[in-house]
């Protein structure tokens, strides 16, 4: 079976065991599908960084107490749903990457859904 084949069956699975429809998809406007699929296509666990404001009384917003990585910094892992839905540590890597693949082509569908 080609990756194509893989990706698109994957998808039917989502559609058709998973309960994913349109009207469930169209409800993720911030991309959390592209983003899981991103999360899941990582050879590697990714991680956003995110500043943690310090309140240090400096005027200038990028004073010396906010520049560069600190232990202020904090490392997350950029998963956007509730961590019961996140399978990677589950899967295979082929499967991780059609699970991505599936999760790529539903948010195109989202997007192209939008502009109608």
């Amino acid at each position: 079976m080609t990756g194509i084949e893989r990706i698109a069956k994957e998808r039917e699975r989502q559609t058709s065991v998973e309960g994913w429809t349109t009207l469930h998809d169209d409800s993720h406007i911030h991309a959390e599908m592209a983003l899981a699929a991103a999360c899941y296509a990582s050879p590697i666990p990714i991680r956003a960084r995110l500043r943690v404001p310090v309140s240090c009384g400096c005027r200038s917003a990028e004073c010396e107490h906010t520049l560069g990585f600190s232990e202020r910094d904090k490392w997350v892992d950029p998963w956007p749903w509730d961590k019961s839905w996140d399978k990677r540590g589950k899967h295979d890597r082929i499967r991780q990457l059609e699970i991505a693949g599936a999760l790529v082509a539903a948010e195109i569908d989202r997007l192209q859904r939008e502009k109608l």
